[in-house]
């Protein structure tokens, strides 16, 4: 028998409404905080958000509120399911109305451009230690519309305290939703947000039309890249061959369900970066993380081609078939010198 918890929701997009159904299929009450008044009144009334997860009915038991401090009364454990743009604003409305330490649970993949804070950095720094207890990653390969389905499903809880972390995988686990903790904070943290520049390049792939054999190059590169900069940055290099590794890279270069992978497909069949975003309707964090990852590859002195790449033809305009020609005609190199790179750095520490 598992403790039942009281849980704030905090974003009633499609991921954070997946997670409240897990939650509120393993008996926990949870409440799903929006700004939206029409759509509190659909998910109270209707048990529905067509907007973002069309078909699915909700349980009974989800109630939702557009005011903060009605969600967050009574809880230990808020989690954070906003973009990263809004977490920093979501924050400060919680310290204003919060008084009681709380655990708080990110499911959110991005780095802050400028700050380059990863979304734990951006918590403690936002957040007194006193009131905010701990901090809990949740990440893995999990489209919402899956979750919510309740298809087979892993994901991955980190921090860096054990027991809370554990607790958290106690508070989301089920027989279709299963739960793996590690303690590599930093690693969760970089590899689910740097996927999302992989699979924009991805889906430009698909969109100019090259086939299983790039997007499987582009896909096992982008590891090597993402390993690069999270090893240089304090990660343990194993993490990013387990799920929040090559396990999410799959998921999001790979499914329709992924919008970074439409939104990279439509830049690749030739659409104006403004016109994808306009279009998509949701938020596409994997641009505004081209930004930031680029920043910290400048920052750590670490070589990412085809984050750049994919930076000038966000950023700067260039065309996304002489971006990945250009790719294609880089200077020959061994493809395990990054990880003997790796091996080397961890054998020195």
């Amino acid at each position: 028998m598992r403790n039942k918890e009281n849980i704030a929701m905090l974003g009633a997009g499609s991921w954070g409404t997946a997670l409240a159904i897990v939650l509120a299929d393993n008996g926990h009450e949870v409440c799903l905080w929006t700004k939206n008044e029409s759509r509190v009144e659909e998910i109270n009334e209707k048990h529905t958000n067509l907007q973002y997860l069309p078909e699915i009915q909700l349980p009974e038991t989800i109630r939702a509120s557009s005011s903060i401090e009605t969600a967050l009364r009574g809880t230990d454990i808020v989690v954070l399911a906003v973009p990263t743009k809004a977490i920093r604003e979501v924050l400060q409305l919680i310290k204003s109305v919060r008084k009681e330490p709380f655990t708080a649970v990110h499911v959110s993949k991005g780095i802050e451009p400028d700050t380059l804070m990863r979304i734990s950095e951006m918590i403690r720094e936002e957040l007194p230690e006193e009131l905010c207890k701990d901090i809990v990653v949740l990440s893995g390969p999990s489209h919402a519309e899956e979750v919510s389905l309740r298809h087979p499903t892993t994901v991955t809880v980190s921090s860096d305290n054990i027991d809370a972390a554990e607790k958290v995988q106690d508070i989301f686990m089920n027989q279709h939703f299963r739960v793996y903790t590690n303690p590599d904070v930093i690693g969760v943290e970089i590899g689910g947000a740097l996927k999302n520049i992989i699979a924009l390049g991805a889906g430009i792939s698909d969109g100019l039309g090259y086939g299983d054999n790039a997007k499987a190059a582009l896909i096992t590169r982008g590891l090597a890249e993402i390993a690069r900069l999270g090893t240089k940055m304090g990660a343990d290099p194993l993490t990013f061959s387990g799920l929040t590794g090559i396990g999410d890279l799959i998921v999001t270069c790979t499914s329709v369900h992924s919008r970074n992978w439409r939104a990279g497909n439509m830049l690749g069949k030739g659409q104006k970066l403004q016109d994808v975003l306009d279009n998509m309707g949701m938020v596409v964090e994997g641009v505004r993380t081209t930004r930031a990852a680029r920043q910290l590859s400048l920052k750590y002195g670490v070589e990412m081609p085809l984050t750049e790449a994919l930076y000038q033809v966000l950023f700067e305009g260039k065309d996304p078939k002489t971006a990945v020609d250009e790719l294609m005609a880089r200077m020959k190199t061994n493809e395990m010198e990054s990880l003997v790179d790796i091996i080397d750095r961890n054998q020195e520490n």
